[in-house]
């Protein structure tokens, strides 16, 4: 079956799930889809369960500016090809908002076993590799000073308007959390790092938010 058909087929199964009002209340950071029938996220993960992994089909799926299509090509795509600068560039620089970052995370660069070596620019695909890391087992201790260094580059102020800083800081949160409960060494230097900190905002948010996830 060609791409074609295969993406005509998917949509016929979207259509039938589709939900106007959710479409319009659907609430998440960075840019608009420029179709979204407001099919739930676990029906769009059970719908892409039932495809065949295709890694060509996926990038045709990533590339339609529809949001159900988009998300399942999270769940078609090989991880392994993302030792691929230029596919790791594909999928990086084509996020555009904070629900395909965290499906990327869920669905495709928890699974890749080269995750912390990828080459990451924008900040959208900074936030999905933290969120991806907080999925793998023992995430190298070395990314609470790198993810650290990440916040510091943040405006002390940031304007109320940028998503970006506060969806790095919740990665952030998940992370630590992550590595603390990985290993007695990982939450060594989690509280270490927590007892380093200043009392910006960000700062005093870090902190609490992981005194009681500790």
């Amino acid at each position: 079956m060609s791409h074609t058909a295969r993406l005509v087929q998917l949509l016929g199964a979207f259509r039938r799930e589709r939900n106007g009002l959710a479409a319009d209340t659907m609430h998440y950071d960075g840019t608009r889809y420029g179709l979204n029938y407001g099919v739930s996220l676990p029906t769009i993960r059970r719908i892409a369960r039932s495809e065949t992994p295709d890694h060509a089909f996926a990038r045709y799926l990533y590339q339609q500016d529809v949001r159900c299509l988009q998300l399942t090509a999270l769940h078609l795509a090989d991880p392994a090809r993302l030792t691929d600068p230029a596919e790791a560039d594909f999928w990086l620089s084509g996020l555009r908002n904070s629900e395909m970052a965290e499906e990327a995370a869920f669905a495709l660069l928890a699974r890749c076993e080269g995750l912390e070596r990828l080459t990451i620019e924008s900040p959208l695909a900074h936030y999905a590799r933290l969120m991806a890391l907080a999925r793998q087992p023992q995430p190298a201790i070395g990314w609470v000073e790198r993810s650290l260094a990440l916040l510091q580059a943040q405006p002390d102020q940031p304007d109320p308007s940028d998503y970006l800083p506060r969806l790095l800081l919740h990665a952030t949160i998940c992370l630590w959390a992550h590595i603390a409960e990985e290993s007695e060494a990982g939450l060594q230097k989690v509280t270490e790092t927590l007892s380093a900190l200043g009392h910006t905002a960000w700062e005093e948010q870090l902190r609490e938010e992981l005194a009681w996830r500790l």
